[in-house]
């Protein structure tokens, strides 16, 4: 895995847009609040044409990127972006549940609050390698990136120690994210924040739920077939490029 290459960022910041092209979507936002790299999140059941995305590329130079790291794609998707210079950044498991059998609430997750925010993203900075961390802005976006979205907390003393979002569009459910502090591991955190948001989505009519999580990440990939989940054979892909 290759993180970014570290420039002086211009001056100019970005906010968040949509670029839409045949067949779907493209949300663009500054990477980890680097206003010279730009994450792109592709949505739709179709990937954009080679013409499309070098259009794209052009339009993200000129507003002041120098480098575009994408959101986690799998084979199909890839492609297109593998033909126009990008290149494999990270590598990911990629699991489904098919909601049979969930265990009991349990009784140690709640609801997240605004207050909270602050606190979540701390435990995520402590939870993940610079490369996969989330920053506010990527926290929105995951959750915008489906029509329903819901935010689980796990609290230890001091305070809240681990969140999990949860996404569903139709029948599809997705956990988004899953963070738990490093000194409180072990305990439990984890599965209760998966199961709490597995009966969530269940609830409100998804069918199967997929998560990914990145090929080096044992103890994530352990927690998840304990869960209930099964890794597909197929996995997926986070790309990157300079500009």
């Amino acid at each position: 895995m290759t993180a970014p290459s570290l420039r002086s960022p211009p001056v100019k910041a970005h906010r968040a847009q949509s670029y839409r092209f045949r067949g779907g979507v493209a949300r663009v936002a500054a990477w980890q609040g680097r206003t010279d790299v730009a994450s792109l999140a592709l949505h739709g059941p179709d990937a954009p044409s080679p013409r499309a995305l070098r259009r794209l590329l052009e339009q993200l130079q000129n507003a002041g990127y120098r480098e575009v790291v994408t959101n986690a794609l799998g084979p199909v998707a890839s492609l297109p972006l593998v033909d126009v210079g990008f290149a494999v950044k990270g590598r990911l498991h990629l699991l489904a549940h098919d909601l049979e059998n969930l265990p009991a609430p349990s009784g140690q997750t709640r609801r997240a609050t605004r207050a909270d925010r602050a606190a979540l993203l701390a435990t995520d900075a402590a939870a993940f390698e610079e490369f996969w961390r989330f920053d506010a802005l990527a926290l929105r976006e995951a959750a915008r990136a489906t029509p329903r979205s819901h935010l689980r907390v796990a609290t230890a003393p001091p305070g809240p120690s681990g969140y999990g979002l949860f996404g569903q569009a139709g029948a599809a459910g997705y956990v988004q994210r899953l963070a738990v502090a490093p000194e409180v591991q072990r305990r439990g955190l984890g599965h209760a924040l998966l199961s709490d948001g597995l009966r969530w989505l269940g609830s409100h009519g998804a069918k199967r739920v997929y998560v990914n999580t990145q090929e080096d990440n044992d103890r994530a990939l352990a927690l998840y077939l304990r869960a209930g989940f099964r890794q597909l054979p197929v996995g997926l892909h986070v790309l990157g490029r300079e500009l």
